[in-house]
């Protein structure tokens, strides 16, 4: 019996994680342009057409605005509005150790539990489809890369 309820639970968590990627999908954070840009980067993963540019605003080493424009896939623009919803008033430290948690999660090295990540939380089904990691994790290497080659703000 415990066995047949949990089964039951398991497709209710799964709808519900495809309608939070589909939420960002079809809302995504982070669209409003800046009137200010501290770092940018643009990514693009060449297998699936998937693009994005990402511009970040600081303020005392704290991402006080996020903007980005991703065109391809649910996955990747679901993934960036989720960057751009849970980075926003995160330290740079802060920031990265999410973004390197997202990665060692997509790759099976973490357990999505270990850490309250929010909506991220959606994207860990995606590591069932190796080729869709890439798309789930275009948004969190742009990130990496705006912020590469900075002195203060270097990832580990």
């Amino acid at each position: 019996m415990i066995v047949l309820m949990q089964n039951q639970e398991l497709p209710k968590l799964d709808e519900l994680y495809k309608e939070i990627i589909l939420e960002h999908y079809r809302e995504p954070c982070g669209k409003v342009p800046l009137e200010h840009v501290d770092y940018e980067a643009e990514g693009m993963n060449p297998l699936c057409g998937d693009e994005v540019k990402l511009s970040l605003q600081l303020k005392d080493k704290t991402i006080e605005k996020i903007h980005i424009e991703g065109h391809g896939c649910s996955i990747s623009v679901a993934s960036g509005s989720m960057l751009a919803s849970i980075l926003k008033g995160k330290s740079i430290n802060e920031a990265k150790q999410l973004s390197l948690f997202l990665k060692d999660m997509m790759h099976g090295k973490v357990d999505k539990n270990e850490k309250d990540i929010g909506d991220l939380e959606a994207l860990e089904g995606v590591k069932k489809f190796p080729v869709r990691i890439k798309c789930a994790l275009l948004p969190w290497t742009t990130f990496e890369e705006a912020l590469a080659g900075h002195e203060h703000v270097e990832i580990s």
